[in-house]
């Protein structure tokens, strides 16, 4: 075990990198767990803090859209992406240069790229000489992290330092996506849409399917984003009537439920603000998760703009049956 400590000192995380040593850092999505993504040390200390499996590839963190041709080899729909949504929530699946270890792609030959939209991390990323490989901080599989603290709480003593940079802005992941034979696939949800995308290239996207091993990008697995409380997504009024008698939490839209009986509703946005409830998600789940609910349940949330991401992440935080 080792003294974790939160702040703001942008040499101090600097100085844990180029000592092959990882840290916490915000983002405008969520917090990542950042390490030397050219050092095979460093990318492994990641996998072990996070108990991540090996073949989950990371997503190189870069100071700017100029850095792209230097570790990956971008077309020019891909560069009229990144022009359009970098530095933001957008990841490009890119086929990798040889200079990006095997083991930051999980033995891939393209490598996820993005340039986030946070000033703390982008004055880090000017400090050092290095992308930095950054998967969400907090043990894998559970609740991605929106605040220090949810660092913390999950990742306290296994490393030394994070980041303070207050509540991230959109909440959820990066959208990835991959241009390819003349069109989009979109391999993730998050805060750009696909109808951005297909706007900025004028390409057609095409959704990908959640991988249940090994997958070819970073998120991908069908289960994730869990909380230790069983969750049901669904008809909220008829998962309501099938579960009386049980602790019970909901997760709606901009409904309030609070008046159907022993249960406890919590309302992302009550103004009916989509990109609100997206940035509420994550902590309104873990400050269910710590009450010792029996149950959670989570309605369908509008398909429009960042609500798909919502719907993707509640879809994979679903229980499953052993």
């Amino acid at each position: 075990m080792m003294f974790t400590e939160i702040g703001t000192n942008i040499e101090k995380a600097a100085q844990f990198l180029l000592n092959e040593d990882i840290v916490a850092i915000p983002t405008e999505t969520v917090y990542g767990l950042a390490g030397n993504a050219l050092n095979e040390n460093s990318v492994s200390k990641i996998y072990v803090a996070k108990n991540r499996p090996h073949f989950n590839p990371l997503i190189l963190h870069l100071s700017g859209i100029n850095q792209l041709n230097q570790y990956a080899f971008p077309d020019q729909y891909s560069i009229l992406l990144a022009e359009a949504f970098m530095p933001g929530p957008l990841t490009l699946l890119l086929p990798k240069k040889s200079n990006v270890p095997d083991i930051t792609t999980a033995g891939s030959d393209k490598v996820a790229v993005r340039v986030p939209n946070h000033t703390l991390t982008l004055e880090l990323l000017h400090a050092i000489h290095f992308p930095l490989a950054a998967p969400s901080a907090n043990p894998s599989g559970y609740i991605s992290p929106t605040t220090a603290t949810h660092v913390l709480e999950g990742l306290n003593g296994k490393i030394p330092y994070i980041l303070d940079g207050g509540f991230t802005s959109v909440g959820v992941e990066s959208t990835i996506c991959e241009v390819k034979n003349d069109h989009i696939i979109l391999h993730r949800t998050g805060g750009i849409s696909a109808s951005m995308l297909k706007e900025a290239s004028g390409l057609d996207v095409i959704a990908t399917v959640h991988q249940a091993s090994t997958p070819h990008t970073p998120g991908q697995l069908k289960s994730h984003y869990a909380p230790n409380t069983p969750l049901y997504r669904g008809n909220i009024d008829a998962l309501i009537e099938q579960n009386m008698g049980r602790k019970t939490a909901v997760i709606s839209f901009q409904k309030d439920y609070s008046s159907r009986g022993n249960l406890d509703c919590y309302v992302l946005s009550k103004q009916g603000n989509i990109s609100e409830a997206a940035n509420q998600l994550f902590a309104i789940m873990r400050e269910i998760d710590a009450k010792e609910y029996d149950i959670i349940l989570t309605e369908i949330f509008p398909e429009e703009g960042i609500g798909s991401a919502i719907n993707d992440r509640l879809d994979r935080a679903q229980f499953l049956h052993k």
